[in-house]
């Protein structure tokens, strides 16, 4: 073979749909989006947003067309709103976070913050709480001694059927005591 050349060419533009969920310069940020494209930007189903919506987590207004639109800094709360979930915190819980928000713009970064400030003792109660749970279960939970004199669970008598339902020596997060 002498010689074969062989040349290609290729025309590439540029294209300028790349999507962000922070705010640039140029972007609106009170540009209202289609119900389905922020359930599919959340990771979330249609009728969760709907969920959200009745729980007031989140909120929505209407097209004319009675079609519902999402402030683009929804999408931001419906994250806080399954991180949280995910933590163990209560659609209350959260709601009532949510609630200190400004409802009239987007929440700035100095907002999220002082949210954050607020359940940052509660979280660290639950993780201690679940620290406790996690080194003592492989110590007395599902041990199967079911010794009367030396299990620390052990409830003589149903003598803490009293105190309400469920494992009443449980109920504060720490183990029971020796």
């Amino acid at each position: 073979m002498s010689g074969l050349v062989v040349v290609m060419s290729a025309i590439l533009s540029s294209q300028v749909r790349l999507r962000s969920t922070g705010y640039r310069e140029g972007m609106d940020k009170h540009e209202l989006l289609p119900v389905g494209e922020v359930a599919r930007r959340a990771g979330v189903s249609v009728p969760t947003l709907r969920f959200y919506e009745d729980k007031g987590l989140i909120v929505s207004t209407r097209s004319a067309g009675n079609q519902r639109r999402y402030p683009r800094h929804m999408l931001r709360r419906i994250a806080y709103v399954r991180a949280a979930q995910r933590f163990g915190l209560s659609l209350a819980e959260i709601r009532q976070a949510l609630d200190s928000l400004p409802a009239d713009r987007p929440p700035t970064k100095r907002d999220w913050t002082r949210l954050s400030r607020v359940w940052h003792d509660a979280l660290q109660e639950r993780i201690d709480a679940l620290e406790a749970l996690r080194d003592a279960t492989d110590v007395c939970v599902g041990c199967g001694c079911l010794s009367t004199t030396s299990c620390p669970i052990y409830n003589s008598e149903d003598a803490l059927g009293g105190q309400g339902p469920g494992s009443q020596r449980w109920l504060d997060g720490r183990p029971p005591e020796a």
